[in-house]
């Protein structure tokens, strides 16, 4: 027997303890929602619920084992019967039974992300004429239809809300996902959005399979109800259509996905759609001291749309957090470097420390001081600044002019040609390795001989490239960056990465730092030299002390951290600029500074530069976020709290 009064506290027990109906469970961060999942699973069936009547929906294999493994432990009983995992393995147990009935045989095979891609690029070749020259990629247009189908939108719709620059090419866009549709069909694959729409299709047009599992599941819950997509919401009420014993957790404070397809509004109107619902709140917080706490209730207040809640603290009081207002972006980085070495003297572990920004692009500095300073580091949100593409692209157009003879380079840039493949980029370096100067040797028309006609649009168009820089050597960095995604590359980047926006962004920035060398081989040197320490320190996290986290606050929901460090909390940066021209940007990008705020156990430290170098302007003024301004002041009109009145602020 489960001792419910000692395992729980009253919040969560009288959420495990509820005997059923619509109930939506508000957990705020670090308030046991797992455990308060668990729990609840187990009294069900504690109190005679057969295992194989309970569907239990969560967004991660992880998370769905580990509650199973739980589960097991409290109540000792078979769970192989139990319908839990991701809302894809469900879909996926679903369709092996009655995948005829939407289209497929049984024996259906899944493909992963690569052989999408794949498939959607022999589709483009096969129904678009001239394809390559017209139409993005395989991942683009990949990501545009899944997009498409999680949010329920027409292509259309979904290219004029997140592709705008797609909306000359519809019509062949159309014609693809299309045939990509007949293929799968034909091929009897499925990719992992056909999981979802098919397992809908199935219930939604199906009244005899509907009835058999709606049937079946005595009760249905769901974790991070606030994540689902208009596709997983239908699920989950049709499976809960005639029993209605369903159980949604998640925290609408926390709803910070909405460019990957997540629906806001199925757990703001959750309610609206089961009027007798009935609604818990987890409130007491087990993560973080009263005095971050304290600032993260603030930090949400001015959020409308929202279920009011305010965290409480289970820890004694702790450290104040700390506003650092440095005098510029380098100082900012020196600041967090020199707090992470005082903090591993006295106690704390690389690995026990975040550094959680917005966008990736604002961890160059950063990632540079770290590394200059031998402090070990992962990052979770991708690849070191200057090991992803895009960057490794644009450095190597620089690296041709600063050093001609530089073949990995070569290779690189000529790579990214239109029409021209593996052998001919062979064929060309071969001949220009023959060269005192290659770069001299391939501006000349000779080169063009070197090619076949369909190929030769694209190489002349970077012989025109690079006697642009060349002609520019003696401006500074970032004008030849412009030169380099003006002859070409910003178009490229948008037909090969579904993410071209960010991908710029980082360019732009690199714009930045680049100011401060003289010449492209200063620049060049120095990145050079910077990438080699960082590959050195690789064994300095082998001692056993770990890593200090760098990520995106997408990257870092669900965790935690003793120690964590956001940067750059500048109007433009946190929020950020561009997610300000949606409507509801404002509120989601207030919900993602609470995310980052709430992921601080024990010290929580919030950067802002007092100046920011801009190309072409100088040095201008930065103005604070307007989340500081609203956790400080009293003139919103909007506050409902007074301002926050705990925290330190260090000035350099």
């Amino acid at each position: 027997m489960i001792d419910y009064d000692r395992e729980l506290n009253e919040e969560q027990r009288r959420v495990v303890l509820e005997p059923g109906g619509p109930l939506l469970v508000i957990a705020g961060a670090g308030s046991g929602k797992t455990r308060t999942l668990t729990y609840r699973v187990a009294r069900l069936i504690d109190s005679g619920c057969p295992p194989g009547r309970i569907a239990l929906a969560t967004f991660t294999n992880k998370a769905a084992r580990s509650m199973m493994s739980r589960v097991a432990d409290l109540t000792s009983a078979d769970l192989s019967r139990l319908w839990g995992g991701t809302f894809h393995h469900l879909a996926h147990r679903s369709l092996r039974a009655h995948a005829p009935r939407v289209g497929y045989k049984n024996d259906f095979v899944i493909i992963d992300a690569d052989d999408a891609r794949q498939l959607v690029r022999r589709c483009v070749a096969e129904t678009v004429e001239n394809a390559r020259a017209i139409i993005p990629r395989g991942e683009v247009l990949r990501d545009v239809i899944s997009f498409a189908r999680n949010t329920d939108r027409s292509l259309e719709e979904a290219i004029d809300v997140r592709f705008p620059y797609l909306a000359p090419v519809l019509e062949a866009v159309v014609t693809v996902a299309q045939h990509y549709d007949q293929e799968k069909k034909r091929l009897n694959v499925m990719d992992f959005d056909d999981l979802l729409i098919n397992w809908r299709r199935l219930l939604a047009e199906h009244e005899d399979v509907l009835a058999g599992y709606a049937e079946r599941f005595l009760h249905v819950l769901v974790d991070e109800y606030q994540d689902t997509n208009a596709v997983q919401a239908d699920i989950t009420d049709l499976l809960a259509s005639r029993r209605r014993n369903l159980m949604v957790v998640g925290d609408d404070a926390q709803c910070i996905y909405a460019f990957r397809g997540a629906n806001y509004a199925n757990i703001l109107k959750f309610p609206e759609k089961y009027p007798d619902c009935k609604i818990f709140k987890l409130e007491e917080n087990y993560r973080s001291t009263p005095e971050i706490l304290h600032m993260a209730n603030l930090s949400i207040k001015n959020n409308e749309r929202q279920f009011e809640k305010s965290l409480r603290a289970v820890r004694p009081r702790g450290v104040p957090p700390v506003l650092v207002k440095p005098r510029n972006v380098q100082m900012q980085a020196e600041f967090v470097a020199q707090r992470i070495i005082e903090l591993v003297g006295a106690g704390y572990c690389p690995g026990e420390m975040a550094i959680l920004y917005r966008a990736h692009f604002h961890s160059l500095e950063l990632q540079l001081e770290l590394t200059r300073r031998g402090i070990p580091f992962t990052i979770r949100s991708g690849i070191r600044f200057f090991e992803q593409a895009h960057i490794k692209d644009v450095t190597s157009y620089l690296r041709i002019v600063a050093s001609p003879g530089d073949e990995m380079a070569w290779r690189r840039v000529l790579g990214l040609c239109h029409r021209i493949g593996r052998q001919t980029v062979e064929r060309i370096w071969t001949w220009l390795a023959g060269h005192e100067d290659p770069l001299a040797a391939f501006l000349d028309e000779a080169t063009r001989k070197k090619v076949g006609a369909a190929a030769r649009p694209g190489l002349t168009a970077l012989q025109e490239l690079l006697a642009a820089l060349g002609a520019a050597e003696g401006a500074d960095l970032g004008t030849s960056l412009e030169t380099i995604l003006q002859g070409g590359y910003e178009s490229y980047l948008k037909s090969a990465y579904p993410d071209a926006v960010q991908r710029l962004e980082d360019i732009g920035q690199l714009a930045v730092f680049a100011a401060r060398f003289s010449t492209p081989a200063e620049f060049l040197r120095e990145m050079a030299l910077l990438t080699g320490i960082g590959e050195e320190g690789e064994d300095l996290a082998e001692t056993g002390e770990g890593r200090v986290t760098m990520s995106t606050i997408h990257q870092a929901k669900g965790l935690e951290w003793p120690v964590v460090f956001i940067p750059w909390c500048a109007e433009g940066m946190l929020p950020l600029g561009r997610a300000l021209t949606d409507p509801e940007g404002v509120e989601e990008e207030r919900r993602l500074f609470y995310v980052a705020v709430t992921r601080a156990k024990d010290e929580l430290y919030l950067c802002c530069p007092a100046v920011e170098y801009r190309r072409g302007v100088g040095y201008v003024t930065v103005k604070s976020s307007r989340f500081i301004a609203e956790l400080t002041s009293t003139a919103s009109p909007t506050r409902r709290a007074r301002p926050y009145e705990h925290w330190r602020v260090e000035e350099d």
